[in-house]
């Protein structure tokens, strides 16, 4: 049998007879079936980034050679028929539109999975901000701690710079510093932070000879957006690190202003000894017992030292004095006026660094008489330079739950949260909404969730919770073991007097209350505790005394009016009258500095 030639001036309706535009057309509808199929299933299985390409690779490959068989060959009743043979067949009429059913339906299926990839992706980017980084601490090659300070303060410094930028999402030191020593995927790290971006790092020193080596991640797919090695001299290790910032906001695609390029391009401290330590005194800071205080305080002190100009280095002091008074390791007026002089202090050498205004009004803010006005106008002003300080977040916070506006508080611990998901004390103050508002049950599972990120009782309201919840006896036996870490720690011991008093052991109460004046000396430092234990022992006129005393002294820190250990001596008119003398009269904004 002869095969038909194929006349040219009729080759285009030749291409009609053997289906060849029927079999394009398919294969083009069902190859955008599995790519959105794909598109979709390859992410949600982990699969690497070169099988999409590859997947793609091999639908654009198979197009020509299903023309070739479409143009050679035809589908029959009898099989598969070269296209000469199969005309002699008898046609049926079924046979010509079985096509059209099938490319509807496959039509049909690969919309729905447009718009459902659609739906996803745009979920996806719902829930990730679109620019959005962490930026984690250096693995330092050197293996040497002393040389810590390097490894940890450039990606620090990093974080701290791009913490300026409004339109980027930048994850706190506290949440990235989580993974030091711990050997991660980017792409791990970036799903539990919930971020886009990840920059890794290594460094090594040699004499005076600085190595260092920085990868950004883009964490969807795992892929380099770039890379860069740097060799240098030690001593130049502060361009550096303005230069990786510079080059992560255009990789990011930042667009920035010309003040906030100049922000990026401001150094702290040029003195590297400052910088090693601030970040000691850092260190020390997070842990908050009263001896990690006051070695904060010890090294911030040597910072400045070397840089009578680092501005952090006073923010630093101001942190660990507020901390010291308000857990009456010091008087808390003693806290109060060392936290508040070093906060002006570094606001003098840089009114634009959110820090000093962050610490400025946590100053005004945590004792009393407090100036909610003011203070939260600091904490405001430091969101507005720093979108990104997650501390800035929590203390506000704090100043709107002590005034009440729980909801309003609420929203900014879950700020704070979102920006430092992985700080025991952030993910503790997201229950005190809740504590307030009498939810004790959603209050103690977020502690129960707080508990794994830190040491619990870090705060003197949190023992609140246990006791609504009626968990007294396991309270007193978790009490015990933390007393065996921190030693006459004065928030334990105030903790077992109130599940003492709540017990109804007024005996035992009252010998720890016994213990917190001995400690509170002249200052009345735990005047505000005794108070608590007071009232919940149902001793109004003694509880009265103690919070008039400790006002009076200047010796009350982190009031909260609202707390549920007030109501045995809320109806009294006495209390209102002095919850109102807890707030200082208002200044004119001329008269906050």
């Amino acid at each position: 049998m002869q095969a038909r030639r194929v006349n040219p001036n009729n080759f285009f309706a030749e291409l009609r007879r053997r289906n060849v535009y029927k079999v394009a057309i398919a294969y083009a509808v069902v190859a955008w079936l599995l790519l959105q199929a794909a598109s979709i299933l390859f992410p949600t299985f982990d699969a690497p980034p070169w099988t999409m390409k590859v997947f793609v690779a091999v639908i654009a490959f198979g197009f020509p050679i299903a023309l070739i068989i479409a143009w050679a060959f035809e589908l029959t009743p009898e099989g598969l028929k070269r296209t000469e043979s199969a005309d002699e067949l008898p046609k049926k009429s079924a046979r010509g539109h079985a096509w059209i059913y099938i490319v509807t339906i496959a039509g049909a299926i690969s919309v729905s999975l447009f718009f459902l990839g659609r739906y996803t992706s745009s979920k996806q980017s719902a829930e990730l901000p679109a620019k959005s980084i962490a930026v984690l601490p250096f693995d330092n090659q050197n293996r040497d701690p002393d040389s810590d300070y390097l490894s940890d303060g450039i990606p620090e410094s990093i974080i701290h710079s791009l913490s300026q930028l409004p339109n980027l999402k930048v994850m706190s030191r506290n949440s990235v510093f989580h993974y030091k020593g711990k050997d991660m995927d980017a792409q791990a790290v970036a799903k539990e932070l919930k971020v886009q971006a990840v920059l890794t790092g290594r460094m090594t020193q040699r004499g005076d000879g600085l190595s260092i080596s920085v990868e950004l991640i883009n964490a969807q797919d795992n892929s380099e957006i770039w890379g860069q090695q740097y060799n240098r001299k030690l001593a130049d290790v502060f361009a550096v690190q303005e230069e990786i910032a510079k080059e992560i906001s255009e990789k990011l695609r930042l667009k920035l202003t010309g003040a906030e390029r100049q922000q990026l391009s401001k150094r702290p401290t040029e003195i590297l000894k400052a910088v090693q330590y601030y970040m000691q005194g850092r260190a020390y800071a997070q842990r908050r017992t009263r001896e990690d205080l006051l070695q904060a305080i010890h090294y911030c002190e040597k910072a400045i030292e070397e840089d009578h100009n680092y501005a952090l280095a006073y923010v630093g002091l101001s942190d660990a004095y507020e901390n010291l008074g308000l857990r009456g390791y010091i008087a808390p007026q003693e806290g109060r006026r060392q936290a508040d002089e070093s906060a002006r202090k570094a606001l003098a050498l840089d009114e634009n660094l959110a820090e000093s205004h962050a610490a400025l009004g946590l100053a005004y803010v945590t004792f009393t008489p407090s100036n909610f006005p003011l203070g939260d106008r600091e904490l405001r002003q430091a969101i507005e330079l720093s979108p990104s300080l997650a501390l800035a977040h929590f203390y506000l916070g704090n100043s709107l739950a002590r005034q009440g506006r729980l909801d309003e508080s609420l929203e900014e611990y879950l700020k704070a949260r979102e920006l430092d998901p992985l700080s025991s004390i952030i993910a503790r103050g997201v229950a005190t909404p809740y504590y307030l508002k009498r939810d004790y049950v959603r209050a103690l599972e977020l502690l129960r969730q707080a508990n794994e990120l830190g040491p619990a009782f870090s705060a003197t309201w949190e023992i609140g919770v246990y006791i609504q919840n009626r968990l007294l006896n396991e309270t007193l036996t978790e009490l015990g073991k933390a007393k065996g870490e921190r030693k006459n720690d004065s928030i334990l011991i105030y903790d077992t007097g109130i599940v003492y008093a709540a017990q109804g052991k007024r005996a035992e109460a009252l010998q720890i209350i016994k213990e917190l004046e001995e400690m509170s000396g002249a200052s009345l430092s735990q005047a505000h505790w005794i108070a608590k234990i007071y009232a919940t022992l149902n001793e109004k006129e003694l509880a009265f005394s103690w919070l008039e005393r400790g006002l009076a002294t200047g010796a009350i820190g982190a009031f909260y009016k609202d707390d549920p250990v007030w109501d045995p001596i809320r109806s009294d008119p006495r209390f209102e009258a002095l919850v109102e003398k807890m707030v200082a009269p208002i200044k004119t904004p001329g008269d906050a500095r």
